[in-house]
């Protein structure tokens, strides 16, 4: 993927927080976060905020972890911050991500709200395997939040992973 002047100069990769087991005859998209993935997604929210990381536009699954999740982005940065809830983003593969990168045009900095495997494959294809298996060599962590920005050509860079 090519990075142009309308594509997003920086991309944040959050996963949801810790999730509780979905209830009895519940189904996996109605599973909340646990008492655990609140305070993950709370601390995640706020290191993203005191460093400044603030993105314009969030775009996020429909899943209950993950709105619970960008909840918590919500409440850091004041309602200041445009949200978006998509519903292709659950169990969607990374293409799905890739193409909700390309199709945002003229936002500086786009932030996703999903889910692994596939944000662990969006990673690794933004920044490379090696900086994936560096970063994350154990997989790519709940309330994970990785700061990609795009460089020269069609490269990105890791700038900086946040673990809430």
């Amino acid at each position: 993927m090519t990075p142009s002047i309308q594509l997003p100069q920086r991309i944040y990769l959050l996963r949801h927080a810790k999730s509780g087991w979905a209830e009895p005859g519940g189904r996996d998209f109605d599973r909340s976060l646990s008492d655990a993935g609140f305070a993950e997604a709370e601390v995640v929210a706020e290191l993203a905020s005191d460093k400044g990381y603030r993105p314009d536009l969030v775009v996020s699954s429909t899943a209950k972890r993950c709105r619970q999740t960008a909840d918590a982005i919500n409440r850091a940065f004041s309602g200041l911050v445009e949200f978006r809830y998509v519903d292709e983003l659950y169990n969607a593969p990374a293409e799905v991500y890739l193409e909700i990168v390309t199709a945002t045009r003229g936002v500086a900095s786009l932030m996703l709200v999903g889910h692994n495997p596939a944000l662990e494959e969006v990673f690794a294809r933004l920044c490379g395997n090696e900086v994936m298996a560096r970063t994350v060599p154990e997989g790519y962590p709940t309330s994970g939040l990785a700061v990609i920005d795009a460089g020269d050509g069609d490269t990105y860079t890791l700038r900086d992973f946040l673990i809430g």
